[in-house]
């Protein structure tokens, strides 16, 4: 084989340009970004060697003297970009969650929330989407870890256009952010033209017999079971609880007030995500409402494809309305 097609065939094989080519999921968080930049803004970006895996080349290719490449040095990443923040600039970085939310939390702690400037942190492939890569790359702790931190928003869009509008309401925002994201393959929910407000929860429907919170990717197959629930003459809500933190006090609460019980889904461990955040609020104000929390129970999750995976732990459409009849038919 000469060195011209070994090139060739090395090129072809390198499967993140091409996974980027077939999956526009990954090109909201630079269409957002982009939308941004052509507005005036001051954005900046970077990654830890993933721009293919977020989309992000999109926008290096688009500004390339707006765009850092970081190499595999998560923590230095989220420490530049709290220098860049002090010089006036916007940064966005990104890289998987289960290195961002984890691996770089002292950074985010001390560089980025404790002097609080306005870095965006996107921590994608969240939850078990990672699959088959393993618990070193499974982030299902990272609500939780971020929740814990002083004045710092986190947002769980349940797709990319709603991703792309959280990047363009970011821009007022004057304070730390972490986006929680998925892997560009979510079914999409929104329009990316729709408008994202930080803290306020997107109520889908109305029920009295249970009302389902959910974020990130299990909003997509709730929505669908509390659809096909009420064709069958069942009262059941649902709200997508974007901004976790804030989270969106009123709407809980007005959800406890007129349903038996509240169900909480998230890719997450059950201890210290959504369902730990709706338990506080639900408890302090002495609500009677009942709360069932779902996601990954108190444990390391399994390696395997995440369609497998998803069905395993029943945060798939099949899994989220099982439990929900189990619920509702119980009284």
């Amino acid at each position: 084989m000469s060195a011209k097609t070994a090139s060739r065939t090395s090129e072809a094989s390198w499967h993140y340009r091409e996974l980027n080519m077939k999956n526009p999921g990954l090109d909201h968080l630079s269409n957002g970004l982009i939308t941004l930049a052509e507005a005036g803004h001051p954005v900046v970006a970077g990654s830890a060697d993933l721009k293919y895996s977020n989309g992000l080349n999109r926008f290096a290719e688009r500004f390339p003297d707006r765009y850092f490449g970081f190499g595999i040095a998560e923590q230095n990443m989220v420490s530049a970009a709290a220098g860049l923040a002090t010089t006036g600039l916007v940064p966005y970085v990104a890289t998987f969650a289960s290195f961002l939310g984890l691996l770089a939390c002292e950074q985010i702690r001390m560089d980025v929330a404790y002097c609080a400037l306005p870095v965006r942190l996107i921590g994608h492939h969240t939850g078990i989407s990672m699959g088959f890569y393993g618990t070193s790359h499974h982030a299902t702790e990272d609500i939780g870890t971020m929740r814990s931190i002083a004045d710092l928003t986190i947002v769980s869009p349940a797709d990319g256009p709603q991703l792309e509008a959280a990047i363009r309401a970011s821009i007022d925002h004057d304070r730390p952010i972490y986006f929680r994201t998925g892997r560009g393959r979510e079914p999409n929910v929104y329009d990316p033209k729709a408008e994202f407000v930080f803290g306020r929860a997107i109520e889908h429907a109305v029920g009295e017999e249970l009302t389902i919170i959910a974020c990130g990717l299990p909003v997509h197959p709730s929505i669908a079971v509390a659809r096909k629930l009420a064709s069958e003459g069942r009262s059941v809500g649902m709200l997508d609880m974007a901004t976790v933190k804030p989270l969106d006090r009123d709407a809980v609460l007005a959800a406890a007030a007129r349903s038996r019980v509240i169900l909480t889904i998230e890719e997450h461990n059950i201890l210290g995500g959504l369902g730990s955040a709706v338990a506080e609020i639900l408890a302090e104000e002495g609500s009677p409402a009942r709360l069932v929390r779902h996601g990954i129970k108190d444990e390391f999750a399994l390696i395997a494809p995440p369609s497998h995976l998803y069905a395993h732990y029943e945060l798939d459409e099949a899994g989220i309305e099982r439990i929900a009849r189990e619920i509702i038919g119980a009284g």
